[in-house]
């Protein structure tokens, strides 16, 4: 029987990197494509409770959207395995076996929408991993494939344009769905600035992150962040603190830091990371580790679904006030440096 071209796409894990991509390369292919809704408390704890309580939190996540879509009556859900993205660069193994994940704890009337990347293996590119996924819907024309992975590539890149220019992430998405590219003008510097560092999915999430643009903003706070930065400058920053690309995200950590590390407009760092995932665990060890040899004051939140607001709010605001009296210090300093007569 043939599938009907809907398709929905959980607003949770590689929504936050790819989904632009996904959007041009359904919407080429007229498909009506379907999000589940932003995460909720309820989004969480449906997720939570079909999951071992060890599952990190973006998993458990994930697992509460593809149900929100499923209550929604979709009846096709996309949910691909990315193994590899480059040779011997991996994803962790709850992310390479989503679609087995979904199969097995969660049930109801629907199809999962699956196919297989792996780089690190031959003869599995790109093009071959798109065509898996159309022709289950008996999509098979390679110039029609091939045309949809181009508008795919075309809305990935004027999202990126933007985000790296200054545009917040949800206007960035909703100007790249449109065929738009605006770039925002430079927004005037603040007193203190701070770099997020840590995965789309744990800093974009607003449930996820309580927000925390919004928070910083409020504070008068001036923040970057890996969407901001270049493929070249992430790798600038993998190089900066020797380290080797092994996870597929890597760059969103470790690169992101080591930019920011020599970045003199950046006064301190914050890393959000969840509890339990054993490769942020590693990352952040090696980013602690090699911080040292800087001069950026570390803040490390560690997120799961137990995490109190307030709590994360005060730790967040005696970090920026102390960026700013120790900048306020510093600039004192500076200032009587300079007053000091020669001789």
């Amino acid at each position: 029987m043939k599938k009907e071209k809907i398709i929905g796409i959980p607003k949770a894990m590689s929504y936050y990197n790819y989904f632009p991509f996904w959007f041009g390369f359904f919407s080429n292919l007229n498909f009506k494509i379907v999000i589940s809704d932003s995460t909720t408390k309820k989004t969480v704890s449906d997720g939570a409770a079909l999951v071992v309580t060890e599952t990190c939190l973006p998993i458990k996540v994930y697992v509460g959207h593809v149900i929100n879509l499923i209550n929604k009556g979709i009846k096709n859900i996309f949910v691909p395995s990315i193994q590899s993205i480059a040779p011997k660069v991996y994803n962790c193994s709850k992310i390479r076996g989503l679609p087995d994940l979904i199969r097995n704890v969660v049930k109801g009337d629907f199809n999962i929408i699956e196919a297989t990347l792996d780089k690190s293996e031959k003869n599995n590119n790109l093009i071959d991993f798109l065509t898996e996924i159309a022709s289950q819907f008996d999509i098979t024309d390679s110039t029609t494939i091939k045309n949809a992975l181009k508008n795919g590539f075309i809305v990935q890149n004027n999202f990126n344009v933007m985000v790296q220019n200054g545009l917040e992430f949800d206007e960035a998405l909703k100007n790249a769905k449109e065929g738009k590219v605006i770039i925002p003008p430079k927004k005037e510097n603040k007193a203190i600035s701070v770099a997020i560092i840590g995965h789309g999915y744990n800093i974009y999430d607003k449930k996820v992150c309580m927000d925390i643009f919004k928070k910083l903003d409020k504070m008068d706070i001036k923040v970057y962040n890996a969407y901001q930065l270049t493929n070249q400058q992430l790798e600038g920053g993998m190089n900066l603190l020797h380290s080797s690309l092994y996870w597929a995200n890597q760059y969103e950590m470790t690169g992101c830091a080591g930019h920011y590390f020599t970045d003199d407009k950046i006064d301190g760092i914050i890393t959000i990371t969840a509890f339990g995932c054993g490769p942020d665990s590693l990352m952040l060890e090696d980013i602690k580790r090699k911080a040292k040899n800087y001069s950026k004051p570390i803040l490390n939140l560690t997120i799961d679904e137990h995490t109190g607001e307030a709590g994360f709010i005060t730790r967040i605001e005696a970090f920026c006030d102390m960026l700013s009296r120790s900048k306020r210090i510093k600039n004192l300093n500076n200032k009587e440096n300079l007053e000091v007569p020669k001789v």
